[in-house]
């Protein structure tokens, strides 16, 4: 029993401790919720974080504005991120302060706060600056007159009804100042008064204190020993005042020809140059007289040429390159750089992009010349990995890379890689192709980056012109040459070529569809067609004793053969109508009158290495086609003709290209035809073949109506030389030769007609003009003596 008892007693003990460690946790964990509780209450008021406290973000009740007249309330707060709602932020009010002061509308702009609603009211008090009522002008006598002139001129950043702007009227009296000092005012004075009305409107006027117009009516060089003072004064743009110069003194201007003095000292082995200016200025006359002090030094010649380093390249090929800095010549440090990068460019086209070429010079005392060491680090062969296209937007990579002549993993070729460059440019797709490198995975391969900056080649035109040729004509054109069918609704990308074009004019009309895919199946074969309708009434001045309609097409094939051969097979059906041919003709031209169809099956072949289609400096054109029509073909005349031409291109210096061009047509007529009909004979004369003779004049006439007839044969030979004067404009001298002849077997008998002249050609943006002028050498066919001169002028379309 006592051990019973005692159990119980201890049992009961243990479950008076159990209850009591629950109450005392119950208790605990009440204390602990209140003061949670009192915490969070206090959170409304403050944060404990780390110990530290700090207030409790206040919400923005409402938001007012004061002081804006001119901008609205509500375009005030849009520009603000703090807003009714959101948390009183001092960063973001900052920020908002920022963002209001780029409406440059305001002068100043406090933010000020009221406790409102249980959170902050936001007062933003503005001071707007003052709107420009007028902007004038005053002291303006000797250089402008009108103020309507002169705002075109300075392009004044102030402008009427914007709001005023302090640093902007400095910047336009600069402006200002700078268009003076440009026309020689360079004593005149800017400065500008303001008046500020109480609608807070501003009235601007800027004074001009004019001076005097200072000219430079002398310039003097001194020290000058080898070259006259004519030479040195040649090279500066800044000249003496006379009848076409108004002999302004611009600082920029002088410095650029102090500079360009010493670079032609250098050039010319005086590497010690020295060159100096100064100014003196007559106080009575404002005249200015500009003195160029030269101290030339010494001229140096290259000594000894040693080339060490090289390998894989033979010294001969090298000397080879070695243009300027060769022993005897002048040594300045640009031959040095230039013939440096022609070592490099040789490595560079044999796969060593990695070579370098380093120079060391040094004065032979015993000589006096400059010895030159040219050490080369060969490297190794880099290869291609891979080929990027970079820039291209609207065409695919793939039309660049099938142009390309370099491919992955062939070493790094520098004639295939400007082949391949004048292949791109011949797209006409790209104002702008380079090549870059990046490194790849292995140490010996490169990247090549192929850059591109396409241009426009869609267009849709319209407009007018007059030529010789065709008289006044104009025309309406839908083009695009780089065309994809499948590229729904862009149509751009894939270098198809497609153009819908309608001609109309005073003496011809034409309309015309035509596509070209160059790349068929992406292979290189070509494919297009043409659609075609003209008209060309009788106009005796342009060569036609008839009118004449056409309409037909035809189908063509292309394919490229080697690089830099090509071939071509086309059919053509056409229908011509003759008409309209005066009484007083002879039977020669009368017989052409009526209709006919000619079906025929033209070959054609080319040799074309010029560096560029549209613009050629260099390189061949050797062409030639044989079309036969009728026979197997069909149609109503049979015949087969025979044309030719081959063009050489020579570059010369400053840009300057010499052309050497030759033609030849022979035609023949065969089966059922007794002879050539006269809309497929070949003609000369006028601004395309023989300058300085009347359009389609040279060869046989009628004896009647002086109308040309045309012949079976024909031979044209032209020299041209093109010098660029600006980069829209050249100048052209020319000679012209040939003749065209009655009969096949006749070519060359009774001689050429030939002509000299003078022309110009300008690029404009509805493409090239050819203004020509010709003297004719010899009298024209019915003509009893030789024509005097006669200009040409056409305006061909392009894009």
């Amino acid at each position: 029993m006592i051990k019973n008892s005692k159990i119980k007693n201890f049992g009961f003990c243990i479950i008076i401790l159990i209850f009591a460690f629950c109450i005392f946790n119950f208790i605990c964990y009440a204390q602990e919720e209140g003061t949670t509780q009192k915490t969070e209450g206090a959170a409304q008021k403050t944060e404990t974080t780390g110990g530290i406290e700090e207030p409790v973000q206040k919400i923005v009740k409402s938001i007012e504005v004061a002081g804006n007249k001119s901008i609205s309330t509500n375009k005030i707060i849009s520009q603000m991120k703090t807003k009714v709602g959101s948390p009183y932020l001092e960063n973001v009010i900052s920020d908002d302060i920022k963002r209001l002061y780029l409406l440059e509308a305001f002068s100043d702009i406090k933010v000020e706060t009221q406790d409102y609603k249980g959170g902050v009211k936001l007062i933003i008090t503005v001071v707007e600056r003052p709107i420009i009522e007028t902007i004038s002008f005053e002291g303006l006598r000797h250089l402008y007159t009108k103020e309507e002139k002169l705002r075109e001129l300075v392009n004044l950043k102030s402008k009427e009804k914007d709001f005023l702007d302090y640093p902007k009227l400095k910047e336009d009296c600069a402006s200002l100042k700078n268009l003076y000092e440009k026309k020689g005012f360079s004593d005149c004075k800017v400065d500008y008064k303001l008046d500020i009305n109480k609608e807070n409107k501003a009235f601007v006027k800027f004074v001009v204190e004019e001076g005097k117009r200072v000219r430079v009516t002398k310039i003097i060089v001194e020290g000058n020993k080898h070259y006259p003072q004519r030479r040195i004064l040649r090279l500066m743009k800044t000249k003496r005042a006379w009848l076409l110069n108004p002999g302004i003194l611009k600082e920029e201007v002088l410095l650029e020809d102090i500079e360009r003095i010493s670079s032609f000292y250098k050039r010319e082995g005086f590497s010690d140059v020295k060159v100096e200016q100064s100014v003196a200025r007559d106080p009575k006359r404002s005249n200015l007289t500009l003195t160029i002090k030269i101290e030339e030094g010494r001229k140096y010649l290259v000594g000894d040429v040693k080339i060490q380093g090289n390998s894989a390249v033979p010294e001969k090929d090298i000397r080879a390159k070695l243009k300027e800095c060769t022993t005897g010549k002048v040594f300045s440090q640009e031959a040095l750089k230039q013939d440096v990068a022609n070592i490099q460019g040789i490595y560079f086209d044999r796969g060593y992009i990695f070579a370098r070429a380093d120079e060391v010079t040094s004065l032979n005392p015993a000589t006096g010349r400059v010895d030159v060491v040219y050490t080369i680090v060969e490297n190794e062969i880099a290869y291609v990995d891979k080929i990027k296209i970079r820039g291209n937007i609207k065409t695919k990579d793939i039309v660049i890379r099938r142009e390309l002549r370099i491919h992955p993993g062939d070493k790094f070729d520098g004639e295939k890689l400007r082949r391949s460059k004048e292949r791109l440019q011949n797209l006409g797709f790209f104002e702008e192709i380079s090549y870059d490198t990046e490194a790849a995975n292995a140490a010996d391969k490169r990247d090549l980056i192929v850059q591109v900056k396409e241009s426009k080649t869609g267009a849709f035109s319209f407009g007018g012109g007059y030529s010789t040729v065709d008289q006044f004509v104009g025309f309406i054109e839908i083009e695009q040459k780089n065309f994809d069918w499948r590229n729904f609704p862009y149509f751009t990308g894939d270098g198809q070529d497609l153009r819908l074009r309608a001609s109309f004019g005073t003496v011809s009309d034409s309309y015309e569809l035509s596509f070209t895919e160059p790349w068929v199946f992406d292979y290189p074969l070509s494919f297009g067609f043409d659609v075609f309708k003209s008209s060309h009434t009788r106009e005796s001045d342009v060569g036609y004793g008839y009118d004449e309609k056409r309409t037909g097409g035809d189908i063509r094939l292309g394919k490229e053969i080697s690089e830099y051969v090509s071939a071509n097979l086309m059919y053509k059906y056409e229908q011509i109508d003759i008409s309209n041919i005066t009484a007083e003709a002879t039977d020669d031209l009368r017989k052409e009158k009526g209709k006919n169809s000619i079906s025929s099956m033209e070959f054609g072949m080319s040799y074309d290495t010029r560096d560029n289609v549209f613009d050629p400096t260099k390189g061949y054109l050797l062409s030639g086609s044989l079309q036969n029509a009728g026979g197997p073909f069909g149609g109503g005349k049979d015949f087969y003709k025979f044309f030719g031409r081959a063009s050489k291109y020579f570059p010369l210096f400053r840009g300057s290209v010499l052309e050497f061009m030759g033609r030849i047509g022979l035609a023949n007529n065969y089966g059922n035809s007794e002879e050539i009909p006269i809309y497929e004979r070949f003609f000369a004369g006028g601004a395309y073949t023989i300058r300085g003779y009347e359009e389609r004049k040279i060869g046989p006439i009628d004896t009647a109506t002086k109308d040309p007839l045309g012949g079976e044969s024909m031979l044209i030979g032209n020299i041209e030389y093109t010098y660029p004067l600006y980069d829209f404009l050249k100048a052209a001298v020319f000679f012209d030769t040939g003749n065209v002849w009655k009969r096949f077997s006749d070519i060359g008998i009774g001689g050429f007609k030939s002509s000299f002249g003078l022309g110009a050609r300008i690029k404009t943006p509805i493409g090239p003009i050819r203004l020509d002028y010709g003297i004719p050498l010899n009298k024209a066919p019915g003509e009893e003596d030789k024509s005097s001169g006669k200009f040409h002028f056409s305006v061909s379309h392009g894009f």
